[in-house]
């Protein structure tokens, strides 16, 4: 999201967070979306409804890989979509079409940290994916979703435990362990401004009246050899990490960088045999008490 503060909040992933144009965003979303489709299905097939949901509500959308998956997941229910970002809902309404999907999609954009939150009826599922971090009061959201959600509803959150990683500890040769330095640094950089980051939501669900009805660990591993999509999607994180780690790497590392972002270079991440995306999601499902 060249994303205002609100925009941040309302959604991106915490892996892509950051002061950098909504379109590139967006792109990362998709890829994101793409490369996660699978892992992101099994979250939803888990999830612990009592009963087909009628209507979910998606806070912090992006592009809407929680949404097309609970279309899919859940093919009678409808979707409330929200979003800050004009830019990532126009995505995401352009996806719903293509899948055929539209009329089952309603796309709101609002900042999640504002109050009232807009109009957005009683849903059965409320889904919030790699979102809620980035709100300046997450526990006043989790009051304000148990206040929306339908008697017995389900809450699902999902978040990423920590930047995904793609190099072996040992790479690149000529700066072995650059990916660990670039994440300290990162990790510094977001300290402040996404305290919630790594936040236990559990916990959280519970102190705002929420029974918890399931958590589960997704660890991801693809590669290697890394599809190309995974190799899109690393370049593209690196590329936007690239600003925060100019400000704390040395030139030898600097230099490791950048020939990693060398798309013609074969030790760079569009030709690496050794790529290979390693994350972990967690879920946690609760019930209105």
């Amino acid at each position: 999201m060249s994303h205002t503060p609100a925009q941040s909040r309302a959604g991106a992933p915490a892996e892509h967070a950051g002061h950098h144009h909504a379109g590139d965003q967006a792109e990362i979303l998709d890829l994101d979306a793409d490369v996660l489709a699978g892992h992101t299905a099994s979250i939803a097939a888990w999830l612990p409804v009592e009963a087909a949901p009628r209507h979910i509500l998606d806070l912090g959308c992006g592009t809407g890989a929680g949404t097309l998956t609970l279309l899919e997941r859940f093919p009678t229910a409808r979707v409330t979509a929200v979003d800050a970002s004009t830019t990532h809902l126009d995505r995401l309404r352009e996806h719903a079409a293509a899948a055929g999907a539209a009329d089952r999609v309603r796309l709101v954009e609002a900042d999640l940290d504002a109050t009232p939150w807009p109009g957005l009826d009683t849903p059965d599922l409320v889904w919030a994916s790699a979102s809620l971090h980035h709100l300046a009061d997450p526990d006043r959201a989790l009051r304000q979703v148990r206040e929306l959600l339908a008697p017995q509803g389900l809450f699902a959150v999902v978040e990423l435990a920590g930047f995904p990683r793609f190099l072996p500890p040992d790479a690149p040769r000529d700066a072995p362990g650059l990916e660990e330095r670039c994440h300290g640094a990162r990790d510094h950089h977001h300290a402040a401004r996404l305290p919630h980051r790594g936040a236990d939501w559990g916990d959280k669900l519970t102190q705002a009246g929420f029974t918890l009805a399931g958590q589960r660990t997704v660890d991801v591993e693809i590669g290697p050899p890394a599809p190309e999509a995974v190799r899109r999607y690393a370049l593209a994180g690196w590329t936007r990490m690239r600003g925060n780690a100019a400000a704390t790497l040395d030139a030898r590392d600097l230099a490791a960088f950048d020939a990693l972002l060398d798309p013609g270079s074969p030790d760079g991440l569009l030709q690496r045999p050794d790529l290979t995306l390693r994350t972990r999601r967690q879920v946690w499902a609760a019930r209105r008490a």
